[in-house]
């Protein structure tokens, strides 16, 4: 009887951790959806709280952190972002920022930082892989790669898309990148 009392127990106890588990997996692929493949595997997962601190739901091997971002102001329903571990304070700046929900008060404050030098600059070179839409399936990747400063004099980079390619966009500031064409 206690032998049957224990293994029933015991069989309780896996099964509640399983499903205690299947909603931190599947939060992770969900997030992992705009990973570049190759990187995939060894990236890092977070889950960001609103006091713009972060749980880790998986620790990665390389310097990509992937994150799931659905529904939160100024996003999309389904919107999953990867980038440098070097960006998290940028990251997390932008969703205090995004707590404004005047965006004409939110771009003034954005403004205000980049002009007194409090804007956080992402690491220069880092790429941004950006997934939203109304549902994964219908979800438009989209990458970018933070210069932070750089211009179209100290790139060679037009500042619009009218010639086709790849373009700076925000030149001057924290915030130009480059956009790529065509994701």
């Amino acid at each position: 009887m206690k032998r049957t009392v224990l293994v029933v127990l015991g069989t309780l106890a896996v099964s509640t951790s399983t499903f205690g588990q299947a909603p931190a997996a599947d939060a992770i692929e969900r997030a992992l959806a705009a990973a570049p493949r190759q990187a995939r595997e060894g990236a890092a997962v977070i889950k960001w709280k609103p006091d713009g601190t972060y749980d880790t739901l998986r620790p990665g091997t390389n310097r990509i952190v992937c994150y799931d971002q659905s529904g939160e102001p100024s996003e999309q329903p389904y919107a999953v972002q990867c980038t440098s571990v070097g960006n998290l304070e940028r990251v997390a700046q932008n969703k205090k920022f995004e707590k404004e929900p005047d965006r004409n008060l939110r771009q003034a404050a954005l403004e205000a930082a980049e002009k007194d030098g409090t804007r956080v600059k992402p690491e220069y070179g880092s790429v941004w892989y950006s997934m939203s839409g109304k549902d994964q399936a219908s979800a438009r990747l989209h990458i970018t790669i933070a210069v932070p400063g750089a211009t179209s004099a100290s790139t060679g980079l037009p500042d619009n898309n009218k010639q086709g390619g790849a373009w700076i966009m925000n030149a001057g500031t924290s915030t130009a990148h480059i956009m790529v064409p065509g994701s």
